[in-house]
């Protein structure tokens, strides 16, 4: 079947689903469940509109169970035997992974990462966005900034993997080197934890220009009022920007730190494309990779503690983004 005949097919079945789905239940409901008539016309009203809710929301919460809850579950299950699927290991993997000294490098690692990271992106993010709003080609600079976010991270990698390279013809840095210090050439990537940082200027790059784009925004939202005001009382324009402007936009910075702090948690492609996670820069998802064809059942264990840690940080976001749209 070709495949645009299949997707306008699965379309119509899925649009023609639900609408089948909301029209059928609420025939059911309204008709034989609860009807509208007799003595208890009124009752029934009341009782059909306190279900109508949750049969509409029925079908996400079934999608939710199906591909989110279940798989969460049976990944805890799998977290529990080892690379023989019959051998019932207990919390065997899970004490194995944190007496490994591999782990705790990828644990320490993350979390620097998501310390410097967000840092970095947020700060980046809020300077571009201050600095391209009082420009008059502010959103031809907004755009450069933003277009790294349009690369996929593997394709970033590539062209960093350039950049570093250990060639003074061909990588910047080596390049440089040459260039100033006459220096002979040498591999970033080998450096022993400075290697780290030079793997997190990359997603650094990336995630600028989401960070200008929601920051500028909220910088655009605050009353002039204040700013006029502070003008007046004599601050400066520095005093403007760090405690008028920053303490006002404090929320949306919150909300863009954690957001890019989960990306940060989860990011995989650019270590495997730039180190394979060698020369200790292992994180816990490239770890959680070298097991996943020889030992499912680590690879499992690791997975679930990434969701553990990854999962506060969601709900904190999820917290900071209602009392910011409130």
């Amino acid at each position: 079947m070709p495949p645009v005949l299949q997707g306008l097919i699965t379309i119509v079945l899925g649009v023609g689903g639900c609408v089948g789905y909301f029209y059928l239940s609420n025939l059911v409901l309204d008709r034989f469940i609860f009807p509208a008539k007799g003595p208890n016309a009124g009752r029934n009203i009341n009782r059909a509109n306190m279900v109508r809710p949750w049969l509409f929301i029925f079908p996400a919460f079934a999608a939710l169970g199906l591909y989110l809850a279940y798989p969460v579950v049976g990944s805890f299950i799998r977290s529990l035997y080892g690379r023989n699927p019959d051998e019932f290991v207990g919390l065997g993997n899970y004490m194995w992974l944190f007496s490994d000294g591999e782990f705790r490098q990828a644990v320490l690692n993350n979390i620097l990462w998501a310390i410097v990271v967000p840092a970095g992106a947020t700060f980046f993010g809020l300077i571009a966005a201050q600095l391209t709003d009082r420009l008059s080609w502010g959103n031809i600079a907004k755009s450069l900034i933003f277009m790294p976010m349009a690369i996929s991270f593997v394709g970033a990698s590539l062209i960093w993997k350039f950049v570093y390279a250990n060639d003074a013809d061909i990588g910047i840095v080596n390049a440089f080197r040459a260039w100033a210090f006459d220096a002979d050439p040498i591999d970033p990537m080998q450096i022993p934890f400075w290697n780290n940082f030079f793997l997190m200027f990359i997603l650094i790059w990336i995630q600028t220009g989401f960070a200008m784009v929601i920051l500028s925004a909220a910088l655009r939202g605050i009353p002039e009022e204040t700013v006029e005001a502070a003008i007046v009382d004599g601050a400066k324009p520095l005093d403007i920007f760090f405690k008028i402007k920053v303490p006002q936009i404090m929320p949306t910075i919150v909300v863009v730190w954690t957001t890019i702090t989960i990306l940060v948690l989860k990011i995989f492609d650019i270590v495997y494309t730039m180190t394979g996670g060698n020369f200790g820069t292992q994180i816990l998802p490239s770890y959680m990779f070298e097991f996943m064809f020889r030992d499912d059942g680590r690879a499992t264990a690791v997975a679930f503690v990434i969701m553990l840690i990854v999962t506060p940080v969601m709900v904190w976001n999820i917290i900071q983004a209602r009392k910011e749209m409130r």
